[in-house]
Formats: structure tokens, C-alpha cells, sequence
């Protein structure tokens, strides 16, 4: 049991809202690239990745794993993104720093994402059943570079209205 739910069922619980969290991610990063920012996919992405991070805690481990060294990280970056956002008011370069934390709290995601990815499904699992092997990597590296030209290309395209 994991807060009052059967391990399955938190489980399951963490992985639909992980999974709304990268969907509404993907929408407000679309925002981003297009100059704008939609309060609503906005909310529902923050809230998400906030309680993606904070559930993931909640799953028994006897130390420090990926996944918590990566949900932590994501918690600082969305604090940074959500003082950005609510706090300053994207005044200033706050608006660049709320493009830069939002984006890297997505990647942080699609990073799990693919190491779930890697380890559940069978196909995957079967080209790197360690994740330590190159098929990993390479995979991790190229959602790395595309994170990367997204976050830079919005950076530069977004722009607080006239």
C-alpha cells in the first residue's frame, strides 16, 4: 500500500499523470514555440510534473535511485519556472528563465519516459537490458538534442504580448 492505494493502482495513478503531464507539456512547449502562453495547458502541465515528482518519492526504495536524483532536480527547475511564471511575471529575463525551467522540467520527463520505456517494453529491453549499453544512450541522446533546439528555439520566439 502506497498512500491508501495497492502498489498497482499508485502505480498506475503515477504513470497517467506522468503521462498527462508530457501531453500537456508538449502542448505548452508548442505554445512556447509559437510566441504564446495558454494559462490553462500551462496549469494542468505544472501541476502534473509537480505531482509526478512528489509521487515518485512515494514508491518504496532502500536508497537513492535515478528517479529521485531526477525528481528532484525537476522540483527545483519547476519552483524557478513557477516564481518565473507567477511570481515575476516573465518581467525581464524571468521570461527566457521560464521558457528555459519549463522545457527542462519536460525533458526531465521524456527522460523517464524512455528509461521506462527501456525497461518495459520488450522489444526495447531486449537491444539494452542494463540500460547501460549504447542503444540507450543513443536514444537518451537524441531526445537530449532535440530538448536542446527546442528550448533554444523557443527561447528565442517567445514573446510577451505587445
Amino acid at each position: 500500500m502506497i498512500l491508501g492505494l495497492s502498489t498497482s493502482a499508485f502505480t498506475l495513478l503515477h504513470v497517467v499523470v506522468s503521462l498527462v503531464g508530457i501531453g500537456s507539456g508538449i502542448v505548452v512547449l508548442g505554445n512556447l514555440l509559437g510566441g504564446r502562453v495558454n494559462s490553462s495547458w500551462t496549469g494542468l502541465f505544472l501541476v502534473t510534473t509537480i505531482f509526478t515528482s512528489v509521487s515518485g518519492f512515494a514508491f518504496p526504495n532502500a536508497h537513492v535511485t535515478p528517479g529521485i536524483v531526477v525528481g528532484i532536480l525537476s522540483l527545483v527547475v519547476l519552483a524557478v519556472a513557477i516564481a518565473a511564471l507567477y511570481l515575476f511575471h516573465l518581467a525581464g529575463g524571468w521570461r527566457r528563465t521560464y521558457v528555459i525551467t519549463a522545457c527542462i522540467a519536460l525533458y526531465f520527463n521524456v527522460f523517464v519516459l524512455v528509461a521506462q520505456l527501456f525497461k518495459h517494453v520488450p522489444f526495447l529491453t531486449a537491444l539494452d537490458p542494463t540500460q547501460s549499453g549504447p542503444p540507450f544512450g543513443i536514444a537518451q541522446l537524441v531526445v537530449l538534442g532535440i530538448f536542446i533546439w527546442l528550448t533554444v528555439t523557443a527561447a528565442k520566439r517567445f514573446k510577451l504580448p505587445a
